[in-house]
C-alpha cells in the first residue's frame, strides 16, 4: 500500500509538470493513477471499478456498501479523503489506447497486430518490411504531427494528400520529386495501418479517412523494360566479361538469364532446393518457415539449362555470400552492369533479365500456362494437373535457351559437362 501511495503522488507530480496533453508521461500518469486506486480499493475489500462500470453493471446495494465504507473515513471537519473517494467510487478511468499516437500505434502494429505478416519472413525480409512501413508513418508525422490515431479524420487525411501534392509539384527539400506511385504507396501504408489498428480494436466499421485519395498513375512508366533478346546473348555471354566479379555474383547472373527467376529467389536457394543428380536438373523455389516467397504462385520448379546449369553445378550448395542479402546482390550487379555499359537505358536494371525471359518465351510461342508457372505468376484459369513434367518444361525452355561459348566456364567447369551440353559451343 505504501508503494501504491508513492506511485499515486508521483503520478500527480508528473501530471502537474506535464500540464495536460497526450504523451508517454501523461499516459504513464493514467496508468499509475489507475493502479494506485485499484490497490487502495482492495484495502477496503472491493474490486476497483471505474465509475462508468459501477453505474452500468453494479447492483445498487453494492454501491451503497462502497459509500458506507467511504463515509467512515470522514475527518473531524466532515471532509472525505480524496484518494479513498477516487478508489471506492471509480474516479480514475481504466487506461485505454484511445490516446495512442501514430508512432505508438505503429509500434503496437509491429509488435502485435501485424504478427501474421512477419512470422515467416527472414530477418532481412522483416527489416525491409518494417523500414518501408515506418518510413510511411514518419512521413505522416512530418506532415501532420504525431497526433492520436483517433484524431485522424478526413480533414487530416486530405491535408496529408496536399502535402504529397506539394512534393509531387515542387519536390522535397533537396528538389527531388517523388512519383505518384511513391506517394500512393505511403498513403496506402497509412490506410492499412488505420484499418488494421481499428479492426484489432474491434471497430471494423470505422470509416477510413485515407480511403480513395490516391493519385492517378501512368503504370507504363513504372514497368521495367526488358533487354532485347539478341542483345542479351551478344552482350552478356562474352567470355571474360564478368571474370573480375566474385564467383557467386557471376554465377547468380548466369542463373537469372536462363531461369527468369527473381534475384531474391536465386540468392536464397538452399542446398535442398538444388537438384543436380536427377534426369532433368532443376531448382525448387519454395516457401520456408523462416523465409516467405512473394506469393503462393511463386512456389515452382524450374529446369536448369545452358549457363544456368553450369553455374549451379559450380555452386551446388547455393550462394551463402548473398543469402538473405539480395539487396546487396542487386546493388553490386547493377553497378557492374553500368560499368560494362550493359544497360541500354537508365530504366534498365538487373531485374530486366526476368522481363527478357518472359519475352523469349513469347517469341517461341510458349504455352501461356507454362509461362505463368515458370515465372511464378498467377494464372486465373482453374488449376488442373502439375504443369507438365520436368522433361516437358526443359524441352520448352530449350527452344529459346542461349548457346554460349565454352570459354565462359573453361577455367571452372568440368570439361565433360561442357562437352555434353548442346548449348556450349
Amino acid at each position: 500500500m505504501e508503494q501504491a501511495d508513492e506511485e499515486f503522488w508521483s503520478a500527480l507530480a508528473i501530471e502537474a509538470i506535464e500540464n495536460g496533453g497526450v504523451s508517454d508521461a501523461t499516459m504513464l500518469v493514467q496508468e499509475k493513477l489507475y493502479k494506485a486506486a485499484s490497490a487502495r480499493a482492495l484495502v477496503y475489500g472491493f474490486v476497483y471499478k471505474p465509475v462508468k462500470q459501477l453505474v452500468a453493471d453494479t447492483p445498487i446495494e453494492q454501491i451503497v456498501e462502497r459509500v458506507d465504507a467511504l463515509a467512515k473515513e470522514r475527518d473531524a471537519e466532515g471532509s472525505l479523503p480524496k484518494l479513498e473517494t477516487y478508489a471506492l467510487l471509480g474516479g480514475f478511468p481504466k487506461p485505454a489506447d484511445e490516446a495512442l499516437s501514430v508512432s505508438q500505434v505503429f509500434d503496437l502494429y509491429v509488435e502485435k497486430i501485424a504478427f501474421d505478416a512477419q512470422f515467416k519472413k527472414s530477418p532481412a525480409q522483416r527489416a525491409s518490411w518494417e523500414k518501408a512501413k515506418r518510413t510511411s508513418t514518419n512521413y505522416f508525422i512530418e506532415a501532420i504531427g504525431d497526433i492520436p490515431m483517433v484524431e485522424i479524420k478526413r480533414k487530416q487525411a486530405l491535408k496529408y494528400r496536399d502535402w504529397w501534392t506539394a512534393r509531387l509539384t515542387d519536390g522535397d527539400d533537396n528538389g527531388s520529386k517523388p512519383t505518384p506511385y511513391t506517394a500512393n504507396r505511403h498513403i496506402g501504408n497509412m490506410r492499412s495501418l488505420h484499418r488494421e489498428y481499428f479492426e484489432y480494436k474491434g471497430e471494423e466499421d470505422r470509416p477510413n479517412p485515407f480511403r480513395k485519395i490516391s493519385f492517378k498513375e501512368d503504370k507504363g512508366k513504372r514497368k521495367r523494360p526488358p533487354f532485347d533478346t539478341k542483345y542479351l546473348q551478344e552482350k552478356f555471354l562474352q567470355p571474360g566479361l564478368f571474370d573480375n566479379l566474385n564467383e557467386e555474383l557471376r554465377r547468380i547472373i548466369f542463373v537469372l538469364i536462363e531461369t527468369g527467376a527473381r534475384p531474391s529467389e536465386i540468392c536464397n536457394l538452399r542446398p535442398e532446393n538444388i537438384h543436380l543428380d536427377t534426369p532433368v536438373p532443376y531448382i525448387s523455389i519454395k516457401e520456408k518457415t523462416d523465409r516467405e516467397v512473394k506469393a503462393a504462385d511463386s512456389n515452382r520448379d524450374i529446369p536448369l539449362v545452358g549457363v544456368a546449369l553450369q553455374a549451379m553445378r559450380l555452386s551446388p550448395d547455393g550462394f551463402p555470400r548473398y543469402f538473405d542479402k539480395e539487396a546487396s546482390f542487386s546493388a553490386i550487379a547493377n553497378k557492374a552492369f553500368r560499368q560494362r555499359n550493359l544497360f541500354p537505358s537508365p530504366k534498365h536494371k538487373v531485374y530486366s533479365l526476368r522481363h527478357t525471359f518472359e519475352d523469349r518465351m513469347i517469341e517461341v510461342e510458349t504455352d501461356y500456362a507454362l509461362r505463368c508457372l515458370l515465372m511464378g505468376h498467377k494464372n486465373d484459369r482453374p488449376a488442373y494437373g502439375s504443369g507438365g513434367s520436368m522433361e516437358y518444361r526443359r524441352e520448352q525452355i530449350m527452344k529459346f535457351a542461349y548457346e554460349y561459348p565454352k570459354a565462359i566456364f573453361q577455367m571452372e567447369a568440368n570439361p565433360k559437362d561442357l562437352e555434353s551440353d548442346p548449348l556450349a559451343i
